[in-house]
């Protein structure tokens, strides 16, 4: 049998069975020595009993004198009678006996003292020079039900007890194991980008070494994380110098040359230089994504901040190609109008990139902080959908991009406490995607 995966359960049952064992083994102990007393005890009444009728008897003999016939001793009352005795002479003849007496039980007098048969605990004695015997008997079944009823009266508290005890030290154990549980709710409750020490103050001396190396763990952890998103976010942030340098030497090589070959290989190193700042672009949005504050301590309308991204991109688009929808309220939320910025142009650009080029991109902000990107591209398989926030992903799509802009997108859902959902195909279509997340509002998290 295996024994119970929790901690708790596993104190409570070795505790319970442990007090279980003691318990029934004290009594058993206890019986064992009550019964050892009891039989001294018994034995003593016997002699005593035998000593106090031996000279009634004889004065009661030797006034009826020798030939006088056995005399029976009758009841005063109806009662039990435990001990029985009978009194003999030297040959063995019956003088006197109590009423319930059975002489087949007494065996033949063989001198003062204990004896014991199969059925009997007999006391012999005599007076007289020998002639007036007495033999004082009590049933062995006696004593073996009162040794019964003093071992029953020492377990059955045993059937109250082992469960009263169970309950209270299951009740003991949990209480005792509370501050580990709420550790546990502590650390369950965190985000998976919330590296920071989990607090333990209250945390047993036991289990203490072991919280400390967790958190210790969590603190390289954050270290290493850290580390990486600023190397990501400088290591960008320096490529955006030299690659616009790049980029205006390309373009004035295209200026000056009069050689269509290289004008065509400098365009195309042109077009790889920005398609590299994009891609730093991404890098240092996905750090400040991950590692930045988001939130802040005041709400604030976000619908300049979607119109202001949205007509920044439709600037180099045909008309009519973006379509956006913006309640007359204001739509006040507690996150970084330059992070709602980040995620609103990041969302706006994979839907382009994308989508059907004939139809619009269609992005919407609800009253309720509801804000949603859709597209009519081609349908997204489940498989490809379920993996399409990874970083670099494209999910077979061959058009052009970094693969980071729902990554990006993720990581601001996931910090902010926004749930992001991906629909494809669009609700109420056949054909499509939506990306969609409730931005989180001052006083409420998101949902």
């Amino acid at each position: 049998m295996r024994p119970p995966r929790s901690l708790m359960a596993r104190l409570a049952l070795s505790v319970g069975v442990l007090l279980t064992v003691l318990w029934a083994t004290a009594a058993t102990l206890t019986g064992v020595v009550l019964r050892h007393e009891m039989d001294e005890v018994f034995d003593s009444a016997l002699q005593e009993t035998a000593q106090r009728l031996l000279p009634l008897a004889v004065v009661d003999v030797v006034d009826r004198g020798t030939d006088a016939a056995t005399q029976r001793i009758g009841a005063v009352r109806e009662h039990d009678e435990v001990l029985t005795y009978v009194v003999r002479d030297a040959t063995g003849r019956v003088l006197l006996q109590s009423h319930n007496a059975d002489p087949g039980v007494f065996p033949p007098y063989d001198g003062p003292g204990f004896r014991q048969t199969d059925t009997h605990r007999l006391y012999n004695d005599d007076a007289v020079q020998g002639t007036v015997r007495i033999t004082v008997a009590e049933p062995l079944a006696h004593r073996a039900e009162v040794a019964r009823e003093i071992q029953a009266g020492l377990g059955l508290p045993v059937l109250v007890f082992v469960p009263v005890a169970l309950i209270a030290i299951w009740v003991a154990v949990r209480g005792s194991l509370g501050p580990l549980r709420r550790f546990r709710e502590r650390l369950a409750a965190r985000g998976a980008r919330d590296l920071s020490p989990v607090p333990a103050e209250d945390i047993p001396a036991e289990i203490a070494p072991l919280v400390a190396t967790l958190n210790a763990l969590l603190d390289r952890l954050r270290a290493a994380f850290d580390a990486e998103r600023s190397f990501a976010a400088h290591a960008a942030h320096e490529l955006r110098t030299p690659l616009a340098g790049a980029i205006a030497q390309a373009q004035r090589l295209q200026a000056e040359t009069a050689d269509p070959g290289a004008r065509a290989r400098a365009a195309e190193i042109e077009a790889t230089l920005k398609r590299l700042t994009r891609l730093s672009e991404r890098l240092m949005q996905l750090a400040r994504a991950e590692g930045g504050r988001l939130r802040l301590d005041r709400g604030a309308d976000l619908r300049p901040v979607a119109r202001l991204v949205v007509e920044d991109i439709a600037r180099s688009l045909p008309p009519g190609r973006v379509a956006l929808q913006l309640p007359d309220a204001p739509v006040l939320s507690d996150l970084d109008p330059d992070i709602f910025g980040i995620l609103c142009r990041n969302l706006v650009d994979n839907a382009l990139r994308h989508g059907d080029g004939a139809l619009p991109v269609e992005v919407s902000l609800a009253a309720d902080g509801r804000f949603s990107v859709a597209n009519a591209g081609p349908v997204v398989p489940p498989e490809a959908l379920a993996r399409i926030t990874a970083r670099f992903e494209r999910a077979g799509s061959s058009a052009e991009g970094s693969g980071l802009g729902l990554a990006i997108v993720a990581a601001i859902a996931d910090r902010t406490g926004s749930a992001l959902t991906l629909t494809s195909p669009r609700p109420g279509h056949a054909y499509g995607f939506e990306a969609s997340l409730r931005l989180p509002t001052p006083g409420r998290s998101a949902g």
